[in-house]
C-alpha cells in the first residue's frame, strides 16, 4: 500500500501545481461523465457565488496572473480585515450536484460572472438551452441581455430596493393564486401550520446605461409568504425599538457635553439612523431650547410604517419564461430549489473542509479549490443515489429508519451515510482477489451498501 509517510504537504503542493493548468478541463470532463453515466437531468441550473477568508499576506506581486488573486472583497463572513478567495458553484435541480464549479478572484462582483457561468456550463453539460435560476447578483440589464441571447431562460429576485414597498402594499394576497407548496422541514406538521404561498403576475421593464440600449420587458411573479411576512414584522419591531432606546437617549444628552451643537447631534442621528435601518420612517428636527442649546425631538411616519407592514411578505420574481411554458405557480416553485446551492455550500465548508494548509500562492489555492468542488460532486452523488433508489424501493418521499438513534423516518444525507459508513474498513488483497468489506455491525450499514449497490463481500 506504501507508506502512508509520503503523502505530506510537499508531496500535495506538488500535485497541486501538476493539475492547476488543466482545473476547467479535469472538472468539466468529470461532471460530463457523471451527467452521462448517472443520467442526470441538465435542464435547470441553480447558481451562486460564496466567500473564502484567507489568512496571510499574499501580496499582488507574488500571485499568479494566470489564477484567480487572493484579494479583498465583500466576505460573506464579513471578515473585511482578511483578503479571500471566492467560488462559483451551478448545480443541478435533479439532486442538487454540482456540475458546475470554479475558482474566482476576491475582488471580482458576482454580477460580472454569469455570462462565462453560461458558456461554461453549456459546453460541460453539451446543451444550447436550459433553465438558469439566481440570486437578485443575476439581475443587471447585460447578465438579462446576455442571458436571452444565448437563449437560456432564466428566474431570479429582483433586489429589494428594485420595487417601491407602496406597490406590494397595495397588493391583497386573498386575490392571489394560492400555490401547492410544502416545505420538507414542515412536510410534518398539521396541515395548518404548512405556509399559504400566494402568486401574482406582471411585467418588469429593465434599461441600460446608454439611451441606444433598448429596454428589456420581462414577466415579474409578485409572491407572498406569510412566514416572511411574520419574521419581516418581528425583525422592525426589533430595528425599532433599539432605534427608539437610542434616540431617547440621544435626546437626554442634546446640548450637553457630548452633543454640544447642531452638527454632532446630527451625525450621532445619521449614524443609528444607518444601524438601526430607519431611514426611511424616522423624522427628526432639532431646534433651540430655551436655555440656548439645542434640542432634539423626533418620531416615526406611522404612514411609512403602515405601508411597510401592508408590503411584509411580499417579494418579487423576474422571468424571460414563456407563460405558456412556465405560469407563475411554475415560476416559483422552480425557484424554490435555489436554497439547495447554499446547502452544498455548507457542506463544501463543513464536512468537506481539510485541516489547516498553508499553501504557497494563489495557483495551488485555485486547484485545492477544485479538488474540494470534485469532492462535493461524489458527495452529493452518493447522496442523489440513495434517495433515488429509495424512491425505486417504494418509499416516495425518500426516506428510510436507522439514520437517528430514535428510528424516526428521515431523508438521508450524504452527511449521514458517511457517518454510517466510515466506520466500515476495506480490506484488500491480491490483485486478483476482490477488497472485502469489514465491521459491518448495524443494520442501516447494510441498508446503505445495498441501497448504493455495494456488495459487503
Amino acid at each position: 500500500m506504501g507508506d502512508p509517510e509520503l503523502l505530506n504537504d510537499d508531496r500535495l503542493g506538488r500535485a497541486l501545481d501538476a493539475i492547476a493548468p488543466h482545473l476547467d478541463e479535469i472538472t468539466g470532463s468529470i461532471a460530463a461523465q457523471a451527467i452521462c453515466e448517472f443520467g442526470i437531468d441538465t435542464a435547470t441550473l441553480h447558481w451562486d457565488m460564496t466567500s473564502m477568508s484567507l489568512t496571510g499576506a499574499f501580496a499582488p506581486d507574488d500571485q499568479d496572473p494566470d489564477y484567480p488573486v487572493v484579494a479583498y472583497g465583500h466576505p460573506k463572513d464579513r471578515r473585511v480585515d482578511l483578503k479571500q478567495i471566492q467560488a462559483g458553484l451551478g448545480i443541478s435541480a435533479d439532486g442538487a450536484i454540482p456540475l458546475l464549479a470554479t475558482a474566482i478572484s476576491g475582488q471580482t462582483g458576482e454580477i460580472t460572472q454569469v455570462v462565462s457561468a453560461i458558456a461554461r456550463f453549456q459546453k460541460t453539460a453539451d446543451v444550447k438551452r436550459f433553465l438558469m435560476t439566481g440570486d437578485s447578483k443575476l439581475v443587471s440589464y447585460d447578465n438579462l441581455t446576455a442571458l436571452s441571447g444565448a437563449q437560456v431562460e432564466f428566474i431570479a429576485p429582483l433586489a429589494a430596493s428594485a420595487t417601491d414597498p407602496a406597490v406590494f402594499a397595495a397588493l391583497d394576497p386573498a386575490t392571489a393564486e394560492r400555490v401547492e407548496h410544502v416545505p420538507l422541514r414542515v412536510a410534518d406538521r398539521p396541515t395548518m401550520d404548512h405556509p399559504d404561498y400566494r402568486v401574482l403576475e406582471d411585467t418588469h421593464t429593465l434599461t441600460g446605461k446608454r439611451k441606444s440600449d433598448p429596454p428589456i420587458t420581462v414577466r415579474r411573479v409578485l409572491v407572498h409568504s406569510p412566514g416572511n411576512a411574520l419574521a419581516q414584522a418581528k425583525a422592525r419591531d426589533k430595528r425599532l425599538a433599539k432605534a427608539r432606546e437610542d434616540l431617547d437617549k440621544l435626546t437626554r444628552l442634546a446640548g450637553g457635553r457630548y452633543y454640544p451643537t447642531r452638527d454632532k447631534i446630527s451625525a450621532k442621528i445619521g449614524v443609528i439612523s444607518a444601524k438601526r435601518r430607519v431611514a426611511d420612517c424616522l423624522r427628526t428636527h432639532i431646534a433651540d431650547g430655551s436655555n440656548g442649546k439645542p434640542a432634539l425631538t423626533w418620531h416615526f411616519d406611522q404612514d411609512v410604517l403602515d405601508t411597510q407592514a401592508k408590503a411584509d411578505g411580499w417579494y418579487a420574481l423576474i422571468t424571460n419564461q414563456d407563460p405558456a411554458k412556465a405560469d407563475a405557480a411554475d415560476v416559483f416553485l422552480a425557484h424554490k430549489g435555489q436554497p439547495r446551492v447554499e446547502r452544498r455550500y455548507s457542506e463544501l465548508k463543513g464536512p468537506l473542509a481539510v485541516a489547516p494548509v498553508f499553501l504557497h500562492g494563489n495557483k495551488r489555492i485555485a486547484a485545492l479549490l477544485h479538488v474540494l468542488m470534485l469532492a462535493l460532486l461524489v458527495y452529493s452523488l452518493i447522496e442523489r443515489q440513495v434517495r433515488r433508489a429509495l424512491e425505486r424501493d417504494g418509499s416516495p418521499d425518500g426516506r428510510m429508519t436507522g439514520l437517528y438513534p430514535d428510528n424516526r423516518r428521515e431523508r438521508p444525507t450524504a452527511r449521514m451515510i458517511f457517518y454510517h459508513l466510515g466506520e466500515l474498513d476495506l480490506a484488500t488483497g491480491p490483485a486478483s482477489d476482490p477488497p472485502q468489506l469489514l465491521h459491518i455491525t448495524r443494520g442501516v450499514q447494510l441498508h446503505l451498501l445495498d441501497l448504493l449497490e455495494i456488495s459487503s463481500t
